[in-house]
């Protein structure tokens, strides 16, 4: 359990970032604290992947104020910040090299970096990556090469390597993207083993998708136009209403085993 005087994960005052005079961020006040599992939602061009970038300190907004784990960007050295967040997205797995070995590549996420070759590693290190590994469900994968694997075999190694490094949050940005049926499904077993563990980090997941959202969200928040159209606790948000001022649409959303289901109104009315 987190301490109860345990600063939050992140903490967003009034950001803004602004780019060729248009706001993809509007003045956005959002705070992650510890034992929370958000889930980010939006239309493409709403600001997710900008608020991701600026959330896990890759970003700097044009105003307003990031603290992780307490600390205040602009004051802290941005390098050892970033290493308090562990993140995934399709930008880091192209990254990688495809020859790199699985074990490696969650490794190489302890000290933040892309190449094991940047660091001396231990037998602790190497136990220690092994260890999320399995806790993901994927320690046969240990000496593939990252390039060989399957893309949902690619999410649960990176999904372990965002843990490897002890960090304050986890981000992950769209982590089902391109994902079949199968792998979808088996990718939210993982999430909410997850977020039902309580040494997971406090844990932002972002998705076009609701049903990608798995069992154990507590809170989510949603975003169009570069502002903040809902935010607070899951069942409040993940709801018909607020869902449907997101996408601009009249959507009905139900729940079944702990999973959302989003349609549009009319076609439960054509039945």
């Amino acid at each position: 359990m987190p301490a109860p005087d345990a600063p939050p994960a992140l903490d967003l005052r009034d950001v803004s970032v602004v780019r060729g005079g248009r706001a993809l961020l509007d003045r956005v006040s959002w705070t992650v604290r510890p034992g929370e599992r958000w889930a980010l939602l939006g239309p493409n061009g709403s600001g997710k992947t900008t608020l991701v970038r600026v959330a896990g300190l890759w970003l700097r907004p044009t105003a307003g104020q990031v603290r992780v784990a307490g600390e205040l960007s602009g004051r802290t050295d941005v390098r050892s910040l970033r290493a308090r967040v562990g993140f995934t997205s399709a930008a880091l797995a192209d990254s990688l090299r495809a020859d790199v070995d699985a074990l490696d590549v969650v490794m190489t996420g302890r000290r933040a970096a892309l190449e094991a070759w940047w660091h001396d590693w231990t037998d602790e290190d190497r136990a220690a990556a092994l260890g999320e590994l399995e806790r993901v469900g994927a320690a046969p994968l240990a000496g593939r090469r990252f390039g060989t694997l399957s893309s949902g075999e690619r999410q649960r190694v990176l999904l372990a390597r965002a843990r490897a490094g002890d960090p304050a949050l986890l981000l992950l940005d769209e982590p089902a993207a391109g994902l079949d049926l199968g792998g979808r499904e088996d990718l939210v077993d993982c999430l909410a083993a997850l977020a039902a563990d309580p040494a997971t980090a406090p844990l932002v997941l972002v998705t076009h998708h609701p049903e990608e959202i798995p069992p154990g969200a507590t809170h989510a928040l949603l975003l169009r136009a570069g502002r903040v159209v809902a935010a607070g606790p899951a069942d409040e948000v993940l709801a018909s209403g607020p869902l449907s001022a997101c996408f601009g649409l009249d959507l009905d959303v139900s729940r079944a085993g702990g999973r959302i289901i989003a349609r549009r109104a009319r076609y439960l009315s054509e039945r």
